[in-house]
C-alpha cells in the first residue's frame, strides 16, 4: 500500500464518519453494567479497518475483517441484558465499516453515507414519536399505497406509445396518477403541520391539484351552510387556480419540456396573480378552522384514478380529431374539455405536440383556451354553489387572473 494523495483522503474520510457516528453512539452509550458495547473509540477503528483492509487491495482480507466486526456485534448483542435489547448499535457499527471499505473508491459518497447515518441514529426520539404518536394508521395505509403506485405499479407501465389509441402512452398516464396524489399528500402535511387558521386556503390548495373547479363548487357549498367562513372560502376557491397554474407547469415539463418556453410567460401570470389574489384573500380571512383530524385521507385515489381514465379518453379523442381536422379540431376540442377539467385537456393537447402531430404555437393556443374556458366553468359554478356574494367575488378574481394569463399572448400578437 502506497501513501498516495487518495489514500490519504480515503482514510482521512473514514476516520472523519468513524468519529462522527462514534460519538452520537458514545452518548447514547450508557454506564454501569447495563452499557451497550461499541462508542467512539469501536466505531472510528471499525470505520478505519475497513479503509486499511481496502487499501491493502487483499479481498479475502476485507472479508475476513468484515466477518470479525460482524461476529462482535453479533456476540454483543447476544450478551446483552438491558431493558429494551435493540440491534441498532451492532448494525451500525458493521455499516460503519462498510462505509470505511466504501471511502476508498468513492470517499465523497461513503462521507454522505456517515453523516446520513449520524443523523438517523440521532433523531431516534423524533422518528419513534412520528412513527408512534403523530402518523396515523390511515396515513400510513396511504403512504404504502403512494410508495406502491410509485416504486411498483410506475416501472411496469410501459412506456410506449399506444397506435390503437391515438399514441396515448401508458406510463405517462400513470406518472399524472401519481404525482397527483403525491401533491394531495404534501397539502394534507401541511394542513396538518400548520394548523387549522389556514385550513380552508391550504385545502384549496391542494384540492385545486385534483379539481379547482370542484373545489370552488365545494367552497361555494361550504359558505352556504357557514356564512362565517365566506372570507375564508374566497381564500380558498382563489388558491385552488394557484394549484391550477402550478399543475399546468408541471404537466407541461413532464410530457413536453421544451413547451415551457412559450408557455411560462401565460403561466406566470396566471400563477402570480392568483397568488397574490391568494395572499390577500388568506390575510382578510381571520376565520379559524378545523384541520383534519389523523384519520383522514392523505389524498383520493378514486379522483385521482379518475383524472386518469379523463386524461386517457380526452387524448385519444383529441389526437383523433386532430389527425381527421387539423388544428380548428384540437382548438375546440382542448376548449370543450377545459369546462370539465383544464389539466386533462392540457395534457392531450400537449400530448399531441409530444407525438409530433402539431407545432408548439397551435397547442400552447389551445392550452390557453383550455385554461380559459376552465375559467369560465368556475365562474358558473361560483354562483350556482355559493349565491351572488360569494360568485361576484371569486369571478371578479378569477377574472382577473384569466387576463393576466392572457396579456403575454395580445403582447405578442400586437408585436406581430
Amino acid at each position: 500500500m502506497e501513501l498516495t494523495p487518495d489514500s490519504l483522503t480515503s482514510l482521512a474520510v473514514a476516520l472523519g464518519l468513524g468519529l462522527l457516528i462514534g460519538v452520537e453512539r458514545e452518548r447514547r452509550k450508557g454506564e454501569g453494567p447495563t452499557r451497550h458495547f461499541a462508542g467512539l473509540r469501536t466505531f472510528t477503528l471499525a470505520a478505519l479497518a475497513g479503509a486499511v483492509a481496502q487499501l491493502l487491495a487483499q479481498p479475502l482480507l476485507t472479508f475476513v475483517a468484515g466477518a470479525l466486526v460482524a461476529s462482535l456485534a453479533a456476540v454483543s448483542h447476544l450478551r446483552d441484558r438491558s431493558r429494551d435489547p435493540g440491534a441498532t448499535t451492532e448494525v451500525a457499527l458493521f455499516l460503519t465499516y462498510l462505509l470505511g471499505v466504501l471511502a476508498v473508491a468513492l470517499p465523497a459518497l461513503a462521507a454522505a453515507g456517515g453523516v446520513l447515518v449520524a443523523a438517523l441514529l440521532a433523531a431516534r426520539e423524533p422518528l419513534q414519536r412520528f412513527t408512534t404518536v403523530t402518523l396515523s394508521e390511515q396515513e400510513y395505509r396511504d403512504a404504502l399505497l403512494l410508495a406502491g403506485a410509485t416504486l411498483i405499479v410506475l416501472p411496469l407501465a410501459p412506456s410506449l406509445p399506444l397506435p390503437w389509441l391515438a399514441g396515448l402512452n401508458p406510463h405517462r398516464v400513470w406518472l399524472l396518477v401519481v404525482l397527483i396524489m403525491g401533491v394531495q399528500s404534501l397539502g394534507h402535511i401541511a394542513l396538518r403541520a400548520l394548523g387549522p387558521r389556514l385550513g380552508l386556503p391550504l385545502s384549496g390548495l391542494a384540492a385545486g391539484f385534483v379539481s379547482s373547479t370542484a373545489t370552488v363548487a365545494a367552497m361555494g357549498s361550504r359558505t352556504r351552510e357557514q356564512p362565517e367562513l365566506y372570507r375564508a372560502c374566497v381564500a380558498g376557491a382563489w388558491w385552488s387556480t394557484v394549484a391550477t397554474s402550478l399543475q399546468l407547469a408541471l404537466v407541461a415539463w413532464m410530457l413536453h419540456p421544451p413547451l415551457l418556453h412559450t408557455l411560462w410567460p401565460t403561466l406566470a401570470g396566471a400563477f402570480l396573480s392568483a397568488l397574490a389574489l391568494g395572499a390577500l384573500a388568506t390575510w382578510w380571512s381571520k376565520a379559524p378552522t378545523q384541520a383534519p383530524n389523523a384519520d383522514s385521507r392523505a389524498f383520493s385515489v378514486w379522483q385521482s384514478l379518475g383524472l386518469a381514465a379523463l386524461l386517457s379518453a380526452l387524448t385519444v379523442i383529441v389526437g383523433w380529431a386532430q389527425a381527421a381536422y387539423g388544428a380548428g379540431a384540437l382548438y375546440g376540442a382542448t376548449a370543450l374539455a377545459g369546462l370539465a377539467d383544464v389539466h386533462s385537456a392540457a395534457a392531450a393537447a400537449i400530448s399531441v405536440l409530444a407525438q409530433g402531430q402539431s407545432d408548439v404555437v397551435t397547442v400552447s393556443l389551445a392550452v390557453l383556451l383550455a385554461f380559459l374556458s376552465n375559467t369560465v366553468s368556475k365562474i358558473v359554478v361560483a354562483f350556482l354553489a355559493g349565491g351572488l356574494r360569494y360568485g361576484w367575488v371569486v369571478s371578479l378574481g378569477l377574472i382577473g387572473v384569466g387576463a393576466a394569463a392572457c396579456l403575454p399572448w395580445l403582447l405578442n400578437l400586437s408585436r406581430g
